[in-house]
């Protein structure tokens, strides 16, 4: 195993699964030995503090069996490396992860496929009725584990950046500007020598929760260019599509002029726009996000181990990045049989730890949750019991 790299992402399109027997990922040896040491203290953590996880004394020796998720790709390097703590101190435990994207992660989580999902948005409102009846009338959790920014992201050589407004990105997205040297684009960017190179827009093909933060946000912020509603399904005709994270980046980095919208930690070398919020331009950085997180409310009418965030789209303030994807976990308060509820809570309970936190952002360039977003994700993480 080769001991510079990082990870090596899924083949486009596989949907592979993550799993304990046949890795999809290369972690350096310090980042694994990083993980290990960090999975230990969250699991002493656990241990002290949830009764070993499970509610019903677990150790870790005694948790075994399987922990099937699916969902979101935006979250996969995430993790990679969450899923190299959680099995560091449960190798008993089975972890599978498919990055199917959001829909797909709902989908199956609500028809009872898999143990939890993965999400980037929250449930809607028949979604959770339907998550409620699959966890048998009972409560939902949905924990805002992620949080990243949404980089707009485009393949244009000898440009590494540029600033762009909401508008200016609605109207790139709507296909009402065609080329790069495009009057609105130069405006803003007076240094840059820019081509007249075609835009070649790319979208997600499938259904997707990055696309769905990414339409709310024009919709919300440039609601005279971009009419369409918020939605996981690219709404417009047009344009090029790929299903999942990795095949919207293998399109644009394939393609002199493409560009995309896509999790800020799979950029690459890829040029990255700073958007405009306010008077300035800001940069899609972990700071960025984690700023308008923290000054967003609670989606209201939710269950009490339900967390979902209404992002404040329209801010204004400084160093706030609005076009921020926050990620959930998505799953029951109470399950069937008391070895799912202590494999979920044992996960839930390292992902939410600063060890946890601190392990994706090495990985996956992500946020850390706040203190306040730990304490209230740990409320639910305590709730998880088994039925009986």
């Amino acid at each position: 195993m080769p001991g510079n790299e990082v990870r090596v992402p899924l083949p486009k399109g596989t949907g592979l699964k993550l799993s304990t027997r046949s890795r999809a990922v290369v972690l350096s040896t310090a980042l694994t030995s990083t993980l290990a040491l960090a999975a230990c203290g969250a699991a002493n953590e656990t241990n002290s503090s949830s009764g070993g996880g499970g509610g019903s004394g677990s150790s870790a020796a005694e948790l075994s069996g399987d922990l099937v998720g699916a969902g979101a790709s935006s979250q996969q390097a995430a993790m990679e490396a969450w899923q190299a703590g959680f099995e560091g101190e449960y190798p008993e435990v089975s972890f599978s992860y498919d990055p199917v994207g959001s829909g797909g992660g709902r989908e199956q989580f609500i028809s009872g496929a898999t143990d939890f999902a993965g999400s980037d948005a929250p449930l809607d409102e028949e979604e959770l009725t339907a998550a409620q009846e699959r966890c048998g009338g009972g409560e939902v959790f949905e924990l805002p584990n992620y949080i990243s920014p949404i980089a707009v992201i485009f393949n244009l050589e000898g440009v590494d950046e540029l600033n762009l407004s909401p508008d200016t990105i609605a109207r790139i997205f709507t296909g009402q500007i065609t080329t790069w040297n495009d009057p609105a684009i130069a405006e803003a960017n007076p240094d840059a020598q820019l081509p007249d190179t075609a835009i070649t827009p790319v979208h997600r093909g499938d259904d997707s929760g990055t696309t769905d933060n990414f339409t709310d946000y024009l919709f919300q912020t440039a609601g005279d260019v971009w009419t369409a509603e918020p939605d996981g399904v690219w709404p417009l005709p047009g344009g090029e599509a790929a299903n999942g994270t990795s095949g919207v980046v293998g399109v644009v980095e394939s393609t002199a002029g493409a560009v995309t919208y896509a999790d800020a930690s799979r950029a690459g070398e890829l040029g990255v726009v700073n958007v405009g919020v306010g008077s300035e331009f800001v940069a899609p950085t972990p700071e960025s996000a984690a700023a308008v997180v923290e000054n967003s409310p609670a989606l209201e009418g939710r269950g009490e181990y339900d967390f979902a965030i209404e992002v404040n789209r329209q801010t204004e303030g400084s160093g706030e990045y609005p076009v921020v994807l926050v990620s959930y976990h998505v799953g029951c308060v109470e399950y069937d049989d008391q070895a799912t509820a202590d494999n979920v809570k044992a996960f839930m309970s390292y992902v939410i730890s600063e060890d946890g936190q601190q392990a994706a952002g090495e990985n996956a360039g992500n946020a850390p949750i706040s203190d306040t977003l730990r304490e209230q994700a740990q409320t639910a993480v305590d709730a998880i019991t088994a039925a009986g």
